[in-house]
């Protein structure tokens, strides 16, 4: 992982904070034992460092279900509308995280 990954991915989350109208405080990428990424209320994200070796879909999945939980806090029916709106089937691509993550953790 070289700091123009980081960038790279930093620009992305960028890229797609302003696409869904929110606002970050701040990106983080370190180690994260047993979640793909967390955020604060604040808008303080933090991302697992593994996401950076990924595809770029299942990156995207996980940049906008934690930019989405800036504006709904839970897993409900307008968060599922709203993945859906942005990303089509993301359930795929949860369900592919998933498969990763039986792999590496």
């Amino acid at each position: 992982m070289t700091s123009k990954d980081k960038a790279t991915f930093k620009a992305r989350v960028c890229q797609w904070a302003e696409k869904l109208d929110v606002k970050v405080q701040s990106i983080m990428l370190r180690s994260m034992e047993n979640k793909w990424a967390s955020c604060s209320s604040r808008g303080r994200l933090t991302f697992d460092t593994n996401l950076l070796s990924l595809e770029p879909h299942l990156q995207d999945y996980v940049i906008v279900h934690e930019l989405l939980h800036l504006q709904v806090p839970n897993h409900g029916k307008l968060w599922k509308c709203l993945m859906k709106a942005y990303l089509g089937d993301y359930e795929t691509s949860e369900q592919e995280l998933k498969n990763h993550a039986c792999k590496q953790y």
